[in-house]
């Protein structure tokens, strides 16, 4: 079960409780965007289609589809992948957050590759993997570790 604690750090704590089936990977897609040209909003759908918990988060709030893009570092737990759409320029401010969270894996889509930051992750433990987040959900073998 994934449950969102609070959307910004300033708000009040609450739940917000999401069914995973068994072979659901909770994700956070980090730099999600409302431009349905961009891959990171093609990922969250997605992501969706294939029956994974999905949360978008991004620096502008908007929607893609039915999913609200959330905004500010929102505290999630039992999150299983982290897939990244932030550039290495812009990812300092995410590090910290990103490891906070504990996922077991954080996905570098292409554009994001970041040796500093896989190795930071590395070291806590968390499975890091340069990859693209679509190829991996059309070839199946997203569920893989």
């Amino acid at each position: 079960m994934v449950t969102l604690l609070s959307k910004n750090a300033n708000a009040h704590a609450y739940a917000l409780n999401f069914n995973m089936s068994r072979s659901n990977f909770s994700t956070i897609v980090i730099g999600a965007s409302s431009n349905p040209e961009r891959y990171s909003y093609k990922a969250v759908l997605k992501l969706a289609f294939h029956g994974h918990t999905v949360i978008p988060i991004g620096i502008k709030s908007g929607k893609i589809e039915q999913f609200d893009i959330l905004t500010g570092k929102p505290i999630v737990a039992n999150i299983h992948t982290i897939s990244l759409y932030v550039n290495p320029l812009n990812q300092l401010e995410w590090i910290e957050y990103c490891l906070q969270l504990k996922p077991k894996r954080i996905l570098f889509n292409p554009g994001t590759e970041n040796p500093d930051f896989i190795k930071q992750a590395t070291e806590q433990g968390i499975y890091c993997l340069e990859a693209c987040t679509l190829v991996m959900l059309s070839l199946n073998n997203y569920t893989e570790m």
